[in-house]
């Protein structure tokens, strides 16, 4: 079965229980692989639309964790908790999400930056341990339309950082 995004365009060819949504961002792949290295870029931008981000704790490296929890707009509170499983700045990561460390539901996720010229394509591939949950998470939690609304959130956040950078350079008042 292929997943496509909601734009309609295919994402990749994929298994039954796989997601893939990518975007290409109007910034640097290294500005775009630190948005998600560093909470203090995480807190602004990560999520969908109206969700905001508590952060428990964050540990950016392999068999860190971070331990957060989503507001969604309607007051509810989801839980959650990602532990990094392999960083190679600024291409790759690879991650397990769940609402728990012992979460038997938890899913894989890959994020690729692959840079375009002076943009980044970024390629979010998640692997759910079953079909069942993979449905689950499409049809109930709209998760092809929430990771499109992230990316989108991510690509407006660094595309205001990128543009704050190169006014702080011309100016002389790099931080």
């Amino acid at each position: 079965m292929a997943t496509t995004s909601s734009n309609g365009k295919a994402a990749h060819a994929t298994t039954d229980r796989e997601v893939v949504i990518s975007r290409v961002i109007d910034a640097p792949r290294e500005l775009v692989f630190e948005a998600f290295t560093q909470v203090r870029h995480l807190s602004r931008w990560w999520g969908p639309q109206g969700f905001t981000t508590t952060t428990r704790s964050f540990e950016f490296h392999v068999g860190g964790v971070w331990d957060f929890v989503m507001h969604g707009p309607d007051g509810t509170d989801y839980q959650e908790w990602i532990t990094w499983r392999d960083i190679v700045p600024p291409a790759r990561i690879a991650l397990l999400h769940g609402e728990s460390r012992d979460d038997p539901n938890a899913f894989e996720s890959v994020l690729t930056f692959e840079p375009a010229g002076e943009r980044t394509r970024i390629v979010m591939s998640t692997v759910f341990p079953t079909k069942e949950l993979r449905d689950e998470a499409v049809e109930k939690y709209h998760a092809i339309e929430g990771g499109e609304q992230t990316l989108s959130n991510l690509a407006a956040y660094v595309t205001e950082v990128a543009r704050e950078r190169s006014t702080e350079r011309r100016e002389g008042t790099v931080r």
